[in-house]
């Protein structure tokens, strides 16, 4: 079947059935040995880290390697064509957020990680600046502001929302010295939504911007920067389509032009100039300016084709299947004894936060009821702090005195006592039957039925069965 033969059935089954999606996910039927020689079909539950891609994203990619070549100054077709691409690609992310390119820019990054480093880099910031952001941040949109600017946390609710009164109590404590409110879209901890345009007015309404990292949340729900009018309005918007089914490594900024038209780029070199001579560059027009070297090409095409998908599925659909699969977690495994949930509980709200599932079995350490499902069950998951150790640490109740003792620990390389949970995160492709086999495995683990002789790795603070040593060149070879 050619590329574009391929794409028209797979869009006929998306439009079809969106349960059918699952076969047009990349490595849905994979098999993964378990101890005891076994192989068994994987189930992905760790979704909020990165997703795999559907073969419409992997087709639509293959296609344009036909004509792939680098962009920008090449005379030939191939790069005229990649360049058109490319720019195309760029339009339809602006439209996808809703901005217009006169007044915004959208800069191609790596990840998350560097679109928020990024625009830290590009800020001005005076001294005495505040950045406000939240305890429930990834780290990600926590440390870059550190270098920059004094960071104050809003604080979180008793169940471990970001509080409203403590965030206009930050407002009237500190009021026109905030420069920048920083916060997430929703947590990948505990699947919560935050209210975006609520705390977009507040930031404004003290002269603040707004940066909302939604790398959770744009997979998820449509999301829409608004015009510069409207005190709702998002300032900066950051994510990544690694986590979009376009795992092809382009992370994406979209904002303001002002702060990047003046001052150097924070990362210099081929295409951000101009001319050069032996005294001095001048830098070239955004977005050029800021996007130093060969962009990743690939990357973008795939991620242009993830927006036509999530599109062409519908957000009704997309909501609705991942809040009914999340409300069926949630009832199957409030029946587990010793299974305990962190974050809101009620399967009648799953329609108002993401599918992402944070919890502990009494008396097993995360890591080791993360290794019996891999190594037992085949159910790959997460375990840790997420990259969210503060949030993790509230909602776990960690004391200032143990997390202390922790921290001396971990710093001596003993990571044994790390506190964390188990996070369970769904897709499209997500099925209740994979929800099942989930709830099978915890009850064995509730029960203390371990087949397995774990061995923890103590400064990794990872378990694995002692003498299990797969060869992943069965599976894989470079």
């Amino acid at each position: 079947m050619t590329g574009t033969a391929q794409l028209d059935a797979a869009k006929t089954i998306i439009n079809n059935d969106l349960h059918k999606l699952r076969e047009q996910s990349i490595g849905f039927d994979a098999k993964v040995p378990i101890i005891g020689g076994k192989e068994i079909q994987y189930v992905n539950f760790d979704n909020a880290a990165s997703t795999p891609t559907f073969q419409p994203i992997a087709a639509k990619v293959g296609e344009f390697l036909n004509w792939y070549s680098n962009v920008h100054r090449g005379t030939g077709f191939k790069s005229q064509l990649s360049s058109w691409v490319f720019e195309k690609a760029r339009d339809r992310i602006a439209e996808f957020v809703g901005v217009d390119l006169e007044r915004h820019v959208v800069i191609f990054t790596k990840n998350t990680t560097e679109a928020i480093n990024k625009l830290a880099n590009r800020l001005t910031f005076e001294a005495g600046d505040i950045v406000l952001t939240s305890l429930m941040e990834h780290h990600s949109n926590e440390l870059p502001w550190r270098r920059v600017a004094r960071v104050v946390h809003i604080e979180l609710d008793a169940d471990g929302r970001l509080s409203k009164t403590d965030f206009e109590e930050k407002l009237k404590t500190w009021g026109d010295k905030i420069r920048l409110v920083a916060i997430t879209g929703a947590s990948n901890v505990s699947g919560y939504i935050n209210d975006l345009a609520y705390f977009a007015r507040g930031a404004h309404s003290v002269g603040a911007e707004i940066l909302v990292d939604a790398a959770q949340l744009v997979p998820h729900r449509p999301v829409r920067m608004q015009q510069h009018g409207d005190q709702g309005h998002i300032d900066y918007l950051v994510f990544s389509a690694h986590k979009m089914y376009a795992p092809y490594g382009v992370g994406i900024l979209v904002g303001d032009r002002r702060p990047f038209e003046h001052g150097d780029p924070d990362t210099v070199g081929g295409g951000t100039v101009d001319i050069v001579n032996l005294e001095e560059a001048y830098w070239t027009d955004l977005p050029e300016k800021e996007v130093a070297g060969t962009p990743d090409i690939l990357g973008v095409v795939a991620l242009a084709k993830a927006v036509d998908m999530f599109e062409s599925i519908g957000w009704e659909t997309i909501i609705k299947h991942e809040a009914d699969l999340t409300a069926y977690a949630l009832r199957r495994l409030a029946k587990i004894p010793k299974v305990v949930i962190y974050g809101d509980r009620d399967p009648e709200r799953t329609g108002d936060r993401l599918g992402v599932l944070s919890f502990s079995v009494e008396g097993v350490p995360h890591s080791l009821v993360a290794a019996v499902l891999n190594y037992e069950y085949g159910i790959g998951v997460r375990s840790g702090c997420f990259c969210a150790h503060t949030y993790v640490k509230c909602l776990l109740h960690v004391s200032d005195a143990d997390a202390h003792e922790m921290e001396k620990e971990i710093l001596g390389r003993d990571r044994s006592r790390l506190p964390g949970t188990v996070r369970v995160s769904f897709g499209l492709y997500n099925s209740n039957d994979e929800v099942d086999r989930l709830v099978e495995a915890l009850t064995n683990i509730a029960a203390g039925k371990i087949d397995g002789e774990y061995v923890l790795d103590k400064e990794r603070g990872e378990y694995a069965p002692r003498g299990y040593d797969p060869d992943f060149t069965q599976y894989f070879k470079l």
